[in-house]
């Protein structure tokens, strides 16, 4: 579970219980991450973290990095597109071509941001129920 707190005017900080922290705010806020590019860090993050192995073995290298970014619909509301570049070093490795397949292969599988993503996911919005005052009495 991930708990998001308030701590200032548009920030925010996301913790989740092993301790781990980032903070969030509005689009340019200096020393943050907006929501938008926390859900493309997360696509890119996913995708490295599924592709490591596959990609270190077969590379001999342990450089591995990811860029993506959010293509926005025209009104700036939705994100409908986060295309997601990885990037290694290819020098040593036989049959590049087998490795892209394999590690496409095994991102399209196994990466839950992306495959979440092209299934278009909801997010219920649940809201704290108001309390029942009691009548003002005459």
């Amino acid at each position: 579970m991930i708990n998001v707190e308030r701590v200032g005017e548009h920030e925010f900080v996301a913790k989740n219980d092993r301790g781990a922290s980032v903070r969030i705010g509005r689009k340019g806020q200096e020393g943050s991450f907006s929501p938008v590019e926390l859900l493309v860090a997360a696509a890119a993050g996913c995708a490295l973290v599924t592709s490591e192995t596959l990609v270190l073995r077969r590379t001999g290298t342990d450089e591995l990095s990811a860029t993506a970014d959010a293509v926005q619909s025209e009104s700036g509301n939705e994100v409908i597109s986060i295309p997601v570049t990885l990037s290694y070093d290819l020098s040593g490795v036989d049959d590049p071509e087998a490795l892209e397949t394999v590690v496409r292969r095994a991102v399209e599988q196994f990466c839950t941001v992306t495959r979440t993503l092209k299934q278009s996911a909801t997010a219920p919005l649940q809201l704290p129920v108001p309390l029942q005052t009691a009548p003002d009495p005459l």
